[in-house]
């Protein structure tokens, strides 16, 4: 092995770390799928040192995972919090994981990044900061790299479910 193939280990242990996440992920979200009797195939990735998991269909009726989903996203963003303290409980380890469940946030991603670009439009033409609407600290976190790609300004503005982004021309 060359030196620059060598892993160091703390790559090591996080990637052990990140796998044994996915695992556990993975299997309270089997078990959960089949107390609800829905059917879904589940992906584990890891990347950027976060672990993704989501839950597809192959063939079939999508309507139980449609469900799951819930409106815009919420029972999505609550079953990633229920699956990042299983996570918790079975390692001991906080999770970043990331859920995902038939594409949802893949689609919303790309929502997220026009919303942030036309925001980033109008601040600029306007000079005054621009209020989006309220969402989940991943979408923020979306919004502001986004947003700072492009060259201007965000903040993080309220408290709990009314938290949004705010772009601006200035910091």
């Amino acid at each position: 092995m060359t030196e620059a193939q060598e892993v160091l280990p703390d790559e090591e242990s996080s990637g052990s770390r990140l796998e044994e996440e996915g695992d556990v992920a993975a299997d309270y979200l089997e078990e959960l799928l089949d107390i609800a009797d829905i059917d879904g195939d589940i992906d584990i990735e890891i990347r950027s040192g976060r672990t993704y998991i989501s839950i597809v269909q192959e063939d079939g009726d999508e309507s139980a995972l449609r469900e799951l989903l819930g409106r815009n996203g919420e029972g999505l963003e609550a079953l990633q919090e229920l699956v990042r303290l299983a996570v918790l409980t079975t390692t001991g380890n906080r999770s970043r994981l990331v859920l995902d469940i038939l594409g949802y946030r893949r689609g919303r991603t790309a929502e997220l990044t026009k919303l942030a670009e036309n925001a980033v439009a109008q601040a600029k033409d306007s000079g005054e900061e621009v209020a989006l609407e309220p969402m989940s600290a991943y979408e923020r976190k979306i919004v502001h790299d986004v947003v700072a790609d492009l060259g201007l300004q965000s903040a993080s503005d309220g408290e709990g479910p009314g938290r949004h982004v705010v772009v601006s021309v200035e910091a």
